[in-house]
């Protein structure tokens, strides 16, 4: 939308690579990784912020990710099995915004293996309001699509995405289609032995993202925030939109207790275009600028979120993100030529991997800032968005946190401490059920 936007940082977990990761040894056998002690894991690393200005940086022009599409076009696919699995996480406390409340994680993972034996790993997110799918459809979507790569001859991997895409079309399977795609792209990277980060571009191998604090009440907000300031955490991402007054009460109390922060607003649709101006108006009045304002109307409020973005950068120089309004290709040229927003937030779970992939070169090509984000998904969905932002190189927020909203993690390895995610090659993943219901994944890294 303003191609002089500038980048602000979005400080706070990192994932490493070791650039000879490609070079690795022969995979180890899997092994059930019993959960370490408290006292045994590696110490939390807080990292720095830089200077936050005001606006965000557009994109970088767009460049073609290192090997993906000629992989897509080259690299025979011959799929051996693939299965989908529920994938249940209780959270640490509910998760509420202004559109839903999650107690739990009730998602869905996807395991894919190939005739050479290399597995990969995808994962779709339900989400109530945002996902259309709940648990039950996405694992009988994923259900569908897993069936028809089993029966399906040796193919371009290209080819194999294009029919996940016509068993699971369009918004209403995007996280499903998400899921197989994942754990497709996966196992190729892990037969090839190339990890994503480099597979999607190489830009870097570290991405640092903020840490999100719910709609709750003021003190709750508090003590969240002062837990945060301990650990490290520099950025917040505060969820708004379900009562004005209280959300400026929860931002009264988190000043208070961490009066450095950088605020990110995201009101889930919750606001009318005037009630998110007036957020804008009393925050200035108290010396709080977010750097970021997210999905501050409807998703369909066009007008609505293109009055809120103009007001917000031209009076207080802030910039305005569209999520929800953005679960297209066509939304996004929409937003793009309509000069809507600033920012368009990338979640692959309403827009599947490869639509993402279209919709990063749309706005990279329009000078349009970049954000990724997800629902509330494990490191499985977490950490292939981590690689696809660390290799692509090209976003300004990174919003990548809910692993670390969960009561348990279900994923073994893969992070060093607990805010280090590790990506020196990729995670390889093994299923132990506890029932039906339930199923606890472990990994181990490759090294």
């Amino acid at each position: 939308m303003d191609p002089s936007i500038s980048s602000a940082s979005s400080p706070l977990l990192r994932l490493h690579g070791t650039p000879g990761a490609a070079n690795a040894s022969p995979r180890p056998s899997l092994v059930a990784a019993a959960r370490q002690p408290a006292s045994s894991a590696t110490p939390l690393r807080a990292v720095s912020p830089s200077p936050s200005p005001s606006r965000p940086a557009p994109a970088s022009p767009a460049a073609e990710p290192f090997g993906f599409d000629a992989l897509k076009e080259t690299f025979s696919v011959d799929v051996a099995a693939a299965e989908a699995r529920p994938l249940a996480v209780p959270l640490a406390a509910p998760f509420t915004i202004a559109s839903s409340r999650l107690d739990a994680v009730s998602n869905v993972a996807v395991r894919v293996e190939l005739r050479s034996g290399a597995v990969g790993w995808g994962e779709a997110p339900v989400l109530p309001s945002v996902t259309a799918e709940d648990q039950p459809a996405a694992l009988a979507a994923a259900g569908r699509a897993c069936g028809a790569l089993e029966a399906a001859p040796a193919a371009p991997l290209g080819a194999l995405l294009q029919d996940v895409a016509g068993v699971l079309p369009g918004h209403d399977f995007a996280s499903a289609r998400a899921g197989v795609e994942m754990a497709l792209i996966d196992a190729v990277a892990n037969s090839i032995r190339i990890p994503l980060w480099r597979l999607f571009g190489g830009a870097s191998d570290t991405v640092t993202t903020d840490i999100t604090i719910p709609i709750v009440a003021p003190n709750e907000a508090a003590q969240l925030a002062a837990k945060y300031r301990g650990q490290g955490f520099q950025t917040l991402k505060l969820k708004v939109g379900k009562n004005l007054n209280s959300d400026i009460e929860v931002l009264k109390a988190i000043r208070l207790v961490h009066p450095d922060c950088s605020f990110i607003l995201d009101a889930n649709e919750g606001y009318t275009a005037d009630q998110a101006i007036e957020v804008l108006d009393r925050l200035n009045e108290m010396g709080v600028t977010p750097v970021l304002f997210e999905q501050p109307v409807h998703r369909d409020d066009w007008e609505g979120l293109r009055d809120v973005s103009i007001v917000a950068m031209e009076k207080y120089k802030v910039a305005v993100a569209a999520d929800e309004s953005c679960r297209s290709l066509l939304d996004a040229q929409k937003i793009i030529n309509g000069n809507l927003a600033h920012v368009i937030n990338i979640k692959l779970a309403k827009l599947g991997v490869l639509g993402a992939l279209e919709i990063i070169d749309a706005a990279r090509k329009a000078n349009v800032a970049l954000m990724i984000g997800g629902m509330v998904e494990t490191r499985i969905a977490m950490g292939f968005a981590g690689h696809l932002a660390a290799g692509l190189g090209c976003f300004s927020f990174v919003d990548l946190d809910t692993p670390l909203l969960l009561s348990e993690d279900p994923v073994y390895g893969g992070y060093e401490g607990s805010l280090t995610l590790c990506t020196k090659l990729f995670i390889c993943l093994q299923f132990l059920f506890k029932d039906s219901s339930y199923c606890r994944l472990h990994s181990c890294l490759l090294l």
